[in-house]
C-alpha cells in the first residue's frame, strides 16, 4: 500500500495532476450530499474513510490506507483514480471486492 501511495505522491508532485481531477465547487457541493448519505466506490477515498462501516471495509482490502502519510494527496480521489498510480496496489478485484462489501451493508 505505501509503495502505491508513495508512487501517486511523487507522480501527483511531479506533474501536477491532482488539480485536473477536481470538479466545480457547485458539482462537487452538490455530490457530496448524495455521497456521504449513500458512499459508493465511486465517492471519494476522503468520504469513504470519515464512514466508520466504509473506512473498515477499506482497511479490510486495502491494509493502512486511513492512517497513510501520503492520505492528502489521494484521499480526494476514488479507487478507480488511484489504481494507475498504484503500481498494481489498487486492482479491479480489489475495487469490486469493496463495492461488494459496500452494497452488502444497505442489506
Amino acid at each position: 500500500m505505501s509503495k502505491f501511495i508513495t508512487a501517486l505522491a511523487a507522480t501527483a508532485l511531479a506533474t501536477g495532476s491532482l488539480a485536473g481531477l477536481t470538479a466545480p465547487a457547485h458539482a462537487t457541493e452538490a455530490a457530496a450530499v448524495s455521497v456521504r448519505a449513500n458512499p459508493t466506490v465511486d465517492s471519494p477515498i476522503k468520504d469513504l474513510l470519515d464512514d466508520p462501516d466504509t473506512a473498515a471495509i477499506l482497511e479490510k482490502h486495502l491494509p493502512g490506507i486511513s492512517d497513510h502519510p501520503a492520505r492528502p494527496q489521494f484521499e480526494d480521489m476514488t479507487l478507480a483514480e488511484v489504481m494507475p498510480y498504484s503500481q498494481g496496489e489498487v486492482t479491479q478485484a480489489i475495487i469490486d471486492a469493496i463495492d461488494a462489501d459496500i452494497k452488502a451493508l444497505e442489506e
